[in-house]
């Protein structure tokens, strides 16, 4: 398919969910020599889905005979968590309301299950049991997710049922008017100047809790991870409140969005709307809004979702990916990372992408992530840039065997299957406890938490059922439902019900090419043939012989991947800043990290050469550097002097040359016209101009015209600076017609210098090489130094006696 395809023709390509990955596969199909040889056979993955099942039961059985109706089971103590009564975990414990959060959460996997018999007891049970009428502040991110959508779910499967199989007919939607119930405690959270939502709210007094009246901040995920939940609730209740309150916020977080990366913050204030965390990535606090942002899209038909979905994958793309890694970055300034490590949360991207129909990334990113968990036997809480663990924790999260099950469900590649596979032996392994599955302090020593969260039963062992399970073996067709972030199931179907509230119209902030980056690549490609250049990604998943020379930093290229292994081998970490363009890296050396203590010794080296190196550069640049200089009284013996940059194009000013005169600001100020205003002023003068319009070179020219001395341009970007950005030379344009010099000034220098200007109308200024400037400095208070103490010295010497009086 062309990539010109129209929006239209997408949503006829997207009647189920998976409409545009399978539409990659029939691509990818295409060169069967590719085909990976190692299958898995029907016999084993008829077992390992049933071994995903038993996992399952395991862990529930456990919960509801040792803990229900508390909302998790504590699998070490092998009882159950309640809110005011067990110890408390702090913030941890906002996503607890004694609503039995862990049954209200499993209830759809019972059916994928085939368990119509359990399922109808446990809905009997939370009707029976559940309610919200507590004095209880939750968190509404994890509330919605995890009740709303449980709630929700478990409704349209009941009805489901109720056709399909023939049961349950004495059900009348009771959970539907729970979850609307639910929804409505939750509203007063969205009552803010923004109208995005607060990140908690009191299930019975709303945000007048005393508790609440500090609350200022959410995170973008929390805000940004309502909408499926809450629209499935307006078009099957009715009522229009919740979709329209949850399109609000969506429209605000959209404006909040930086307009020159068109990345988003991790943290803001909600009656604001400024930033208080500007890191963006994909991963903790951000994730599951760019989730929402493409299955609103998918659910509704809205198709300013896929728009700004597309505006921030391109986004992450260019600024958070390098590669299969993805690292955050600052929002306001995309070319700097803000961290050095990664968290387990951005293993859901992958199959994010896989949705989206963009399969050689996704591929990429989970063989990182597989090499990850080869590395580590489990996948930590996070990992530094060179995949040694930063957090140690592993809570049994889904987000990796989630993106395993949607690349397999687009390829077809048993290698994800074999990926399921190690991931669920591992579960079996290191958190399988006589009480369920606990979470892991600490994959180093194998320490297990006192934790089994409710994602456990219905993401965790849901997917890995549905990876080993053929679509015959289950009740329902998944491809007719959209996955929630809880992997909730809400049908496609939605969209006919319709919404009056909401006109669905292309917005004109968007244009036709927002939308044309969700056709599918045509590029034959395999899953294989992305795998296999990163099968060795991750220094020390396969050892390498040294070679017995050793790296200089002299010869270190970064663009070589020998010279980066040979790096990561000594214990070295980099870690890119700034302008990528710039090729800019910060290095970190560990002997911890080191393949060796001999290694470790040549990562030491390594590193004080490359000081050297910086060093010498640094004297290399500090050459360059020019001086705009004024003296700071009128007897002219304290002067003082700001940064300024060279050009290419004028003559240099070394040693002790100069140019020294009164300095003028042009008219019109960007000094691109044919003709200056004041031209006829200019003569004998130095010149200043502001960057922009035309090019450094014209300028130079145009005051070279008038008469000028010299030229300062300077800056037209409000708060640059020389002590934060690297000096650059302005370049012209091959001709050499250029013979006043030429220097550039930052804003913040230039303010500097207009302020002494606006305080003295006739300031003289004098243009020199800075290091002449310092020497000149330095050579004055020398010699005034000597002249102090010469005269100090005469008067200490006794005076001589006249030979007689006169």
């Amino acid at each position: 398919m062309s990539t010109a395809c129209s929006f239209v023709a997408q949503r006829l390509l997207l009647p189920t969910l998976l409409s545009l990955v399978l539409l990659v596969v029939c691509v990818l199909s295409d060169d069967a020599s590719t085909m990976p040889t190692q299958n898995m056979s029907n016999k084993e993955r008829a077992e390992l889905r049933e071994e995903s099942r038993e996992m399952f039961y395991h862990a529930y059985q456990a919960y509801m005979q040792n803990a229900y109706p508390a909302d998790e089971l504590m699998p070490l103590s092998c009882k159950g968590r309640f809110r005011g009564v067990t110890p408390s975990r702090g913030d941890m414990d906002d996503i607890l309301g004694n609503f039995s959060m862990t049954l209200v959460d499993t209830l759809d996997t019972l059916v994928l299950l085939g368990d119509f018999a359990e399922f109808e007891h446990a809905v009997k049970l939370v009707i029976r049991d559940v309610q919200f009428d507590s004095d209880i502040i939750v968190s509404v991110f994890e509330t919605n997710i995890r009740m709303v959508g449980g709630l929700l779910s478990a409704h349209i499967l009941a009805e489901y049922l109720q056709k399909q199989a023939d049961v349950m007919h004495w059900y009348k939607g009771e959970m539907l008017e729970m979850a609307r119930e639910l929804g409505y405690r939750l509203l007063p959270a969205f009552n803010t100047t923004t109208g995005i939502p607060h990140a908690r709210v009191n299930l019975r007094l709303g945000m007048k809790d005393p508790q609440l009246k500090k609350s200022r901040e959410t995170c973008t995920a929390c805000a940004g991870t309502i909408l499926l939940e809450f629209a499935a609730l307006s078009r099957l209740t009715g009522d229009p409140i919740f979709e329209s309150r949850a399109h609000a916020a969506m429209d605000a977080l959209w404006k909040l969005r930086h307009r020159g990366s068109d990345l988003m913050g991790t943290v803001l204030n909600v009656h604001s709307g400024d930033w208080v965390r500007r890191d963006s990535g994909v991963g903790a606090g951000i994730d599951s809004y760019y989730e929402y942002l493409f299955k609103s899209y998918v659910l509704l038909g809205d198709d300013k979702y896929l728009a700004r979905f597309n505006r921030h994958y391109n986004a992450v793309m260019k600024y958070v990916s390098e590669g299969p890694v993805l690292l955050d970055v600052l929002m306001h300034r995309p070319h700097a990372k803000s961290r050095n490590f990664m968290d387990s949360l951005l293993a859901f991207w992958p199959g994010l992408q896989v949705l989206s129909g963009d399969l050689k990334p996704a591929v990429q990113t989970h063989e990182m992530l597989y090499q990850v968990m080869q590395m580590h036997t489990l996948i930590p809480e996070a990992w530094t840039v060179d995949f040694q663990i930063h957090w140690g924790q592993h809570h049994l999260r889904p987000e990796f065997i989630e993106s395993t099950y949607f690349l397999y469900r687009a390829t077809g590649d048993h290698h994800y299957l074999q990926v399921g596979k190690r991931a669920l032996k591992a579960l079996q392994k290191y958190a399988k406890v006589s009480c369920g599955y606990a979470a892991v302090s600490d994959i180093r020593t194998g320490k297990h938490d006192d934790r089994m969260d409710s994602f456990v039963l219905s993401e965790t062992f849901k997917y890995l059922y549905l990876l080993f399970s053929e679509p015959a073996d289950l009740i329902i067709n998944v491809d007719e439902f959209v996955f929630t972030t809880e992997a909730h199931l809400l049908p496609l179907s939605i969209a006919q019900l319709g919404n009056s509230t909401f006109n669905f119209r292309q917005s004109d902030e968007h244009s036709v090419l927002d939308f044309m980056r969700t056709c599918p690549s045509s590029n034959k490609l395999f899953p294989e043939k992305v795998r296999k250049p990163l099968r060795n990604f991750i220094t020390g998943s396969c050892p390498r012989t040294s070679s017995g020379k050793r790296l200089s930093a002299l010869d270190f290229q970064a663009s070589n991947s020998d010279h980066l292994r040979a790096v990561y081998d000594m214990g070295i970490t980099m870690v890119s800043v700034g302008d990528r363009s710039q090729g800019k890296v910060r290095l970190f050396h560990s002997f911890y990290n080191a393949k060796s203590q001999e290694e470790g010794e040549m990562g030491l080296q390594f590193m004080q050469e490359m000081l050297e190196l910086t060093k010498m550069q640094s004297m290399n640049q500090l050459a360059q550097l020019q001086a705009v200089a004024w003296a700071a009284d009128d007897k002219q013996e304290d002067w003082l002097a700001l940064m300024a940059g060279p050009s290419h194009f004028s003559p240099e000013l070394l040693g002790d040359k100069y140019v020294e005169g009164e300095i003028v600001l042009a008219q019109p100020l960007r000094a691109c016209d044919e003709q200056l205003e004041n031209a006829s002023v200019m003569s004998g003068k130095i010149v200043v101009a502001e960057r922009g319009d035309c090019t450094f070179v014209s300028k130079a020219r145009l005051a070279q015209k008038a008469g000028a001395k010299a030229l300062i341009v300077c800056d037209n970007v409000s708060g640059s600076s020389g002590e934060t950005q690297p000096m650059f030379a302005m370049s012209g344009d091959g001709n050499d017609d250029v013979s006043i010099p030429v220097v550039f000034m930052y804003s913040l220098e230039f303010a500097k210098l207009s302020a002494q200007m606006q305080r003295r109308p006739q300031l003289s200024v004098r243009i020199m090489q800075m290091v002449e400037f310092k020497r000149w400095q330095l050579a004055k208070e020398a010699h005034l130094n000597e002249t102090a103490a010469a005269a100090a010295a005469a008067s200490t010497m006794p005076k001589k006696k006249p030979e007689k009086e006169l």
